[in-house]
């Protein structure tokens, strides 16, 4: 994970890749999303056993927050 000033800085770093450009999170969604059950509950004893359903839960969020494209889906293995 890199974190930028801006998109702006973004798209001028060197490393950049426009078929990455939909891994584009503004700093309040990235927060959003890491305060959810799966980042935050993941020391608990019972963590394993519903990282499912917290999965669930970071799978909404990342709907709500418009990351739904091609770059977010789970690449199927051969």
């Amino acid at each position: 994970m890199n974190l930028f000033r801006s998109e702006e800085h973004i798209r001028n770093w060197v490393g950049f890749e426009s078929d990455t450009e939909e891994g584009i999170i503004p700093l309040p969604d990235l927060v959003r999303l890491f305060s959810g059950n799966y980042f935050r509950r993941r020391l608990e004893p019972d963590w394993v056993s519903r990282s499912r359903e917290y999965g669930r839960e970071m799978v909404e969020t990342l709907k709500e927050i418009g990351k739904t494209g091609p770059f977010w889906q789970l690449k199927k293995k051969s």
